[in-house]
This record gives C-alpha cells, structure tokens and sequence, in this order.
C-alpha cells in the first residue's frame, strides 16, 4: 500500500495530514477549515443490525434480512452524514470450501471439556463471506516516563527514573467494525498479508473474494479513532519499558504518557468468513480468517458431563485425602 485515500490541506496548526471527512485535526484537535467547495456527498443505503451495530452496503441481490455477524435482524438504513468508504481491500486467500474444513478442524482441538463428538456432529448453519473495516495507521508520538527502579539506590530500595523518547508506530491495525469485537479483531490482525492489498475497484469483486461477499461500512472517524491509537503506543512504550529501557533490574510506579507527532492512515477492507453452527440445540459463532485458514477462533459448547466427572474426581481424591490425614492423626 504505497498510497492512501487523497488527502486534504494540512492542520494550520501542527501542520499534521487530514483528510476528507476529518472535522477535528487527529493530532491537536482543532477544527478543520470549512470546504471551499461543495461538499461531495455519495446517497448510499446501508444494512444497519439492530442488536450489534454493524452496517454493511446494501444490494438487492445479497437478500439478508439477518446480520451477518450476529444473526440478528437487519433494517435498512438511508445516512444523511457521508459514508466513508474503503480505500483499500485485501483478497480473499481461502476458499469457502477450506473455511468449513478449518471450523471442522478447530472444533475438533478444543480440548478435553468439549463434547467429543462436536467436531463430526456440528452442522453448518450458515457460511459469509465478509470484508470487515479497519485503519491501517503510521504515526510516531513523544513519550514520556516515569519509574522507581533499584538502579542508583544506595541506601534506600528505591530511585526514581525518568526519561522521553520519540517512538514510530508502522501498520499499527485498528479496528472500526461494530461486527466484530476488539479482541476478535486483534487476534486476526497479524495474519492479514497487507502487501496483497489492492485499491478498491482495480478488480472486480467475483475475482478478490467469493461470491455474496460483502463490505462493511466505515462507522467510525479517523478523529475518533485517535484514542485507541494513542493506547496503543503507550501499549507498545510499556512493553519497551519492560525490555530494558529503565535502568536497573526490577522496577515499581511505572507510568507512561504519550504526545501524537503524526499520524498517517489509509481506510481498509479485511477478508475474514462468519461461520454459524449448531450442537445440541445451540446456535454458535465462529470466525475464520480470510487470509490463513490457520487462524480459527469463535465459542463453542462445554461438555456438561465431563466437567460434572472431573469435579467428582476432585471432591473424591479430597475426602480420600482427609480420611488419609484422619486414620493417621488417630493411629
């Protein structure tokens, strides 16, 4: 991805990139100029889920009165507010055929408590294929820390620290999905391949991805992504903390604040299929990655019956302890 969405004048302030649709500069928060020309606005129809949030593009053809991500009903709905668009889309690299053998494959390494027939008795409930919203962001920020650590001591345990540093922040993914929640979405995050993304409409969509696949809107401003992202580098900045960044080998009171420098983003689609099945009467979600049939993750049923034999092993081996230490005491 060697460029991004067009890009507007820069913030009169901190001189950071904005771009079409940004009300606030994502750096230092002052409001944009008002557009010297009309504004560009694209009249759109959008499938609005009524339990999750999650909005996808609407089409006549695609027939889903249920959400894709939750199964819940859908309603259509008409924005007044411009939709934002992905800029870039990543292909899918797995056929429907391996994401089923993969959820089959999952369900059946869950482990001792599941039901150990789940892998060859689940039925497919539903399989779709969907690109979901996410920002690819480079930014770099300013941070500053403090820490006691036993470095200089002396006489007391500890000393306090301090110290800055510039750090960059390259293909930091950030999720603006309402379909798939943060930890869904940063468990699938390090095996998208986005050296394979191509801007959107070079290719027509039956090439990149199977069909019935659909586009997940853009629900949330770059602005207002500014805060997950700022967490993320004092995130990254901890982490780099831990690795010998405070001098000294143990540390208490460490705390860290960071200043956005620049910030660059670029708006992508990421191919991953929503598997529904059931077992035992329940409906469950699964999730498979678009790009690595590998990364599998979802909820799964737990097998009341092993759970029920495990714990009466326990409270057996516990009441064979005690008479154990009882005959004992009395002999």
């Amino acid at each position: 991805m060697s460029a991004g969405a067009p890009q507007s004048a820069p913030c009169l302030r901190c001189r950071g990139p904005l771009e079409p649709g940004d009300l606030r500069c994502a750096i230092c928060g002052l409001a944009c100029p008002a557009p010297s020309g009309p504004a560009v606005q694209r009249s759109v129809q959008i499938l609005r889920c009524t339990q999750c949030g999650a909005a996808v593009s609407y089409s006549a053809e695609a027939q889903a009165p249920l959400c894709r991500f939750c199964a819940s009903v859908m309603r259509i709905e008409q924005p007044v507010d411009p939709v934002d668009q992905a800029d870039w889309i990543l292909p899918f690299a797995v056929a429907p055929e391996l994401a089923q053998a993969a959820l089959r494959q999952w369900l059946g390494s869950l482990g001792f408590f599941r039901p150990g027939d789940l892998a060859t008795s689940a039925t497919l409930a539903g399989l779709h294929p969907i690109w979901w919203a996410a920002w690819i962001v480079d930014a770099s920020a300013l941070v500053s820390w403090t820490a006691d650590s036993n470095a200089g001591a002396q006489r007391a345990a500890w000393a306090p620290h301090a110290g800055q540093a510039h750090l960059p922040l390259r293909g930091l993914l950030v999720s603006a999905s309402r379909g798939l929640g943060p930890d869904e979405a940063a468990r699938l995050a390090p095996c998208f391949q986005l050296g394979s993304a191509l801007p959107v409409g070079q290719q027509p969509a039956e090439r990149i991805g199977p069909a019935g696949a659909v586009l997940e809107q853009f629900d949330v401003q770059r602005s207002a992504a500014r805060r997950t992202i700022v967490e993320a580098i004092l995130a990254t900045a901890a982490a780099a903390l831990q690795q010998g960044a405070i001098p000294g080998s143990s540390f208490r009171n460490v705390h860290v604040a960071a200043l956005l420098e620049d910030m660059q983003t670029r708006r992508v689609a990421l191919p991953t299929y929503v598997l529904a099945y059931r077992y035992g009467g329940g409906l469950y979600r699964a999730i498979v990655h678009g790009q690595d049939a590998r990364c599998v993750l979802g909820k799964a049923p737990l097998s009341v019956a092993k759970i029920l034999l495990v714990v009466a092993a326990v409270l057996l081996a516990i009441v064979a302890l005690v008479g154990a230490l009882v005959v004992g005491c009395l002999s």
